[in-house]
C-alpha cells in the first residue's frame, strides 16, 4: 500500500515487483516531474524534437496521435518516444470503432450503435478482440473508449451511433463485455463520459452541456452502467464537461447555481461519486481540456489545479503545455492542489503504467488465446455487418427487390462521400451494375422542378446517406439541395424509394414518409454490401434498432 492507496486490489491488481516499481518511480521524481504525468498530450500537435523534449525533460505522461500514421509509421513513433522516455508512456488512442480510431488501415469494425444492433453481446467480445489485436500491434496500450453514454435525445449530434443505444440494460451489459475482454489481453479500457452524455441536445466540445437526470433516474442508469464497469475492473475513467445538478446536490445539498460544475471540475461527482460512493480506484482522466465545455466553465489558471483537486489525476490535451503546467505548479504553491493529492494522482498513473505500459504490447499479446488472424477479424467485422443492418420500415413491399423489376436505379447522395473504404456513392454504384442496373448518379443541379408525371416505375430511387457524430457541430441533419429542394423524395406516393442510413440512426425525421427505411450505422464497404444484400433478397435482414428511429414522431410510421 503507497499512501493509502492499495495497488495490490481493485482495479490494478498488482504484485510486489510491479508495487516497488510504483514507489521507486515516485520517491525519484521531483516536484515538477511530477506535474507532468499528469498530462497527456495531443502528439500530434509538436514536432518530433518538441515532443521529445515533453517527454524526456517535462516527464509528460501519455500522448495520443491522431489516426493520420501508417501501423508502421506509428509503431516508429512509439520506438522512438520510448527510448527517450524516463518513465515508460501511456499511448492513448479513440479506438471507438476499432483500430481505425488509431492509424490509418487499421480495421472499421463497425460503431457501438451497429454492434448493439445485432442483439448479440458476443459480437461486443469479438469487437473488443478485434481492437485489442490491431492496437497492441501499433503499439497502443490505452484507449479512449468504450462510450459508456445513453443515447437518450436523438436530437443530440454526438452520441447517437457512438454508444450502445438507448436501452440501459444494453448499454451496462455490453461495456462491461468490452472492458473486460480489451483489458484481458493487456490494453487498458477509458470508459467515457462520466456523469453520462445523450440527455442534452448540445455538444459539450462546444461549451458545458447538462445531464438533467433526477438523482434517483441517475443512480439507476447511469450510475449503474458505471459500477457494473468497476465491479468488472475498469482500469479508468474519462469525466465529461457535464453538469449533473440532481447528483452534485445529493453528495453537496447546499451548491448554488454558479457552483454546479462539470464533472472534469466537479468534486462531488469525481470524489463524492466515484472515489467515495463507488470506491473507484484506477485512473480518473478529463476530456479534453481544449473543449468550451471545459473552458467556459471556470477561468484557466484556476481550473487546471482545481480539476486535480477534485479528484481527477489527469488531464487531457491543452492549448498551451507550459503555461497550463505553470498553473499547476502555481496551484501547489498557493495550496489549490495539496502535494499529497498529487502524489495519489501520480501513484495511480504510474500503476495503471506498471500495469499496461512497462512490457511491449506485442510482447504481452504472445500466448494469449485471443490472438486471431487477419481472416478472422475479416470475419468478425462481416459477421457484424451482416448481423447489424436493421429494416425500420418497408411499405408497400418494396423489399426485397425483385430481378427484373426495375431498369435503373436514380443513386441520390444526400450525405458525404468519402468513408475508409473510399467513394460511398462509387462503392454502392459497383454493386448495383454488378446486379445488371444502371445507375444514375442524380445531380439537382441540373434539374428542374417537374410534375409526377415524369416519374418512371421500372425506376428505383435510392437514398444514401452518411451522417456521422461529429464535434464541433450543432446539429446532424440532413441539409437539402438550395434549388428547390429538388433532391428531397417529393413524389413518395408515385415513386419506389428506399432510403439507407450508413450513420445517425435518426435520419427518418427528415425524409418521415419514405417507403423504405433502413439503418446500417457504419458507412465501411462491408457494411454496404451486406444492406445492399438485404435488399436485394440475398439474405435477411437481422439487425434490431437499439433506439427508437422514428424519433417519438407520428408521420415517421407513415
Amino acid at each position: 500500500m503507497i499512501q493509502n492507496i492499495d495497488l495490490a486490489k481493485r482495479p490494478f491488481y498488482l504484485n510486489q515487483d510491479q508495487e516497488a516499481w510504483v514507489k521507486c518511480k515516485l520517491e525519484s521524481m521531483n516536484e515538477r516531474q511530477k506535474v507532468g504525468q499528469l498530462f497527456c498530450l495531443m502528439a500530434g500537435e509538436y514536432s518530433e524534437e518538441e515532443l521529445e523534449k515533453l517527454i524526456s525533460e517535462y516527464y509528460v505522461g501519455g500522448v495520443l496521435f491522431r489516426p493520420i500514421h501508417t501501423k508502421e509509421e506509428l509503431q516508429a513513433k512509439y520506438e522512438r518516444l520510448d527510448r527517450i522516455a524516463p518513465i515508460p508512456l501511456l499511448k492513448a488512442a479513440n479506438l471507438e470503432e476499432g483500430a481505425a480510431g488509431g492509424y490509418l488501415g487499421g480495421t472499421k469494425f463497425a460503431y457501438q450503435e451497429g454492434i448493439a444492433a445485432t442483439g448479440n453481446p458476443d459480437m461486443a467480445e469479438k469487437f473488443a478482440k478485434v481492437t485489442a489485436k490491431e492496437g497492441l500491434e501499433a503499439g497502443i496500450n490505452w484507449t479512449f473508449s468504450p462510450v459508456a453514454d445513453m443515447d437518450i435525445n436523438f436530437r443530440n449530434p454526438i452520441t447517437n451511433i457512438r454508444t450502445f443505444g438507448s436501452d440501459f440494460a444494453t448499454v451496462r451489459d455490453y461495456t462491461r463485455i468490452f472492458v473486460e475482454t480489451i483489458q484481458q489481453y493487456g490494453m487498458a479500457a477509458c470508459a467515457k463520459h462520466f456523469p453520462g452524455d445523450g440527455v442534452d441536445y448540445r455538444d459539450q466540445h462546444l461549451h458545458p452541456t447538462y445531464n438533467t437526470l433526477s438523482a434517483q433516474e441517475w443512480y439507476d442508469t447511469y450510475g449503474q452502467i458505471y459500477r457494473n464497469m468497476i465491479e468488472g475492473d475498469l482500469l479508468s475513467i474519462m469525466v465529461g464537461h457535464i453538469v449533473q445538478p440532481a447528483v452534485e446536490r445529493d453528495v453537496n445539498p447546499n451548491l448554488t447555481e454558479e457552483e454546479l460544475l462539470p464533472g472534469s471540475l466537479s468534486r462531488e461527482l469525481v470524489t463524492g461519486i466515484l472515489r467515495q460512493r463507488y470506491h473507484f480506484n484506477g485512473v480518473i482522466t478529463t476530456d479534453a481540456t481544449i473543449m468550451g465545455g471545459y473552458t467556459m466553465a471556470m477561468e484557466r489558471k484556476k481550473a487546471i489545479p482545481a480539476t486535480i483537486a477534485a479528484g481527477c489525476d489527469m488531464i487531457v490535451f491543452t492549448p498551451d503545455f507550459y503555461v497550463d503546467y505553470q498553473f499547476m505548479l502555481n496551484g501547489l504553491k498557493d495550496g489549490s492542489v495539496t502535494k499529497e493529492r498529487l502524489d495519489e494522482a501520480v501513484i495511480r498513473i504510474l500503476a495503471l503504467k506498471a500495469k499496461v505500459a512497462c512490457e511491449n504490447p506485442v510482447k504481452r499479446m504472445q500466448g494469449k488465446e485471443f490472438v486471431c488472424s487477419m481472416s478472422d477479424v475479416v470475419k468478425y467485422t462481416n459477421e457484424c455487418a451482416d448481423e447489424a443492418v436493421t429494416l425500420v420500415k418497408n411499405h408497400r413491399d418494396i423489399l426485397p427487390v425483385r430481378p427484373g423489376k426495375y431498369k435503373k436505379v436514380k443513386l441520390i447522395n444526400v450525405g458525404k462521400e468519402e468513408t475508409v473504404d473510399g467513394n460511398l456513392s462509387d462503392i454502392v454504384s459497383d454493386y448495383l451494375k454488378k446486379e445488371g442496373l444502371k445507375v444514375e448518379r442524380y445531380d439537382p443541379y441540373v434539374e428542374e422542378l417537374h410534375s409526377s408525371i415524369c416519374v418512371k416505375h421500372d425506376v428505383l430511387t435510392m437514398y444514401i446517406c452518411c451522417k456521422e457524430a461529429e464535434s464541433n457541430v450543432t446539429t446532424v441533419r440532413i441539409s437539402w439541395c438550395m434549388k428547390h429542394a429538388l433532391d428531397i423524395p417529393r413524389f413518395v406516393n408515385e415513386e419506389d424509394s428506399v432510403f439507407i442510413a450508413f450513420g445517425n440512426p435518426y435520419l427518418l425525421q427528415d425524409v418521415p414518409r419514405i417507403p423504405v427505411f433502413i439503418n446500417a450505422y457504419t458507412a465501411t464497404k462491408v457494411t454496404v454490401e451486406a444492406a445492399l444484400d438485404k435488399v436485394f433478397g440475398k439474405s435477411e435482414f437481422k439487425g434490431i434498432s437499439p433506439v427508437d428511429p422514428f424519433c417519438g414522431l407520428l408521420d415517421t410510421h407513415l
